[in-house]
C-alpha cells in the first residue's frame, strides 16, 4: 500500500498516529512523519488510520501504482534528456 499525506490539509489532531503508531509519528510537537510504503502487516491499520482523519488528509494506493508512475515518470525524463 502507498500513503500520501497532503501536510498542507493536515491540521496534527494525531488521530493517525494513535490508529497506526507504526506507520505514523510526530516528530516535534507538530510535524509529522510517516512511513510511505508501510508493511503488508498494517494495510488495516493505515486504513482505519486514513478514516479516522478529520480532515481526510491522508490518501491510500496500492504500492504497483507507486511503481508504475515512478517508472513512467522515469520514462518522461528519458525521454526529455535523450
Amino acid at each position: 500500500m502507498r500513503v500520501i499525506v497532503d501536510l498542507n490539509r493536515c491540521q496534527s489532531y494525531g488521530q493517525c498516529v494513535f490508529a497506526a503508531p507504526e506507520v505514523f509519528r510526530f516528530r516535534g510537537a507538530e510535524s509529522l512523519e510517516y512511513d510511505h510504503v508501510p508493511a503488508a502487516e498494517f494495510d488495516r491499520a493505515v486504513e482505519r488510520a486514513a478514516l479516522a482523519c478529520p480532515v481526510q488528509a491522508i490518501t491510500l494506493g496500492r504500492h504497483t501504482e507507486a511503481v508504475t508512475e515512478a517508472v513512467a515518470d522515469a520514462d518522461a525524463v528519458a525521454v526529455e534528456v535523450r
